[in-house]
């Protein structure tokens, strides 16, 4: 994922735009290398996305969403973030100026504890699934 879009236009014979200028879908897409149909469903997941939308419902992202979108990018498919765990960086600003997440370590990941009909339930399911193992090696 580079930083020369504009570089990238003009080899594909588009002319080439400010840096300030709004991009369509398409062209987001093929500068960040991510399919069209995922920036759609980033927008659903993500409250703070939200590209403006003209007639016909052509979308138009400003230079803050393609910044936002390179976060979002960064942290799930460089960093190993969940969409969960971007959405709770999001939401808590848990993002510096250059769009990087805190480093975690082991263990520092505090997750909410599930409810105990939940916990229940999975302590249930796990131990089917010890119970098919068993089975299953047994042939």
């Amino acid at each position: 994922m580079s930083d020369d879009g504009a570089e990238g236009d003009a080899a594909r014979g588009r002319p080439r735009k400010a840096p300030t200028a709004f991009r369509t879908i398409s062209e987001v897409a093929d500068d960040l290398q991510i399919p069209q149909h995922v920036l759609r469903f980033w927008e659903t997941k993500f409250p703070q996305l939200k590209p403006l939308k003209r007639g016909g419902g052509r979308r138009y992202y400003r230079p803050e969403d393609i910044t936002l979108l390179r976060r979002i990018s960064d942290l799930l498919y460089t960093q190993g973030y969940t969409i969960k765990g971007v959405q709770r960086l999001l939401r808590e600003g848990g993002l510096d100026e250059a769009g990087s997440a805190p480093e975690l370590q082991l263990g520092e990941i505090d997750e909410p504890e599930a409810p105990e009909p939940v916990r229940d339930a999975l302590d249930a399911l796990e131990r089917l699934a010890h119970e098919l193992r068993v089975l299953a090696a047994r042939g």
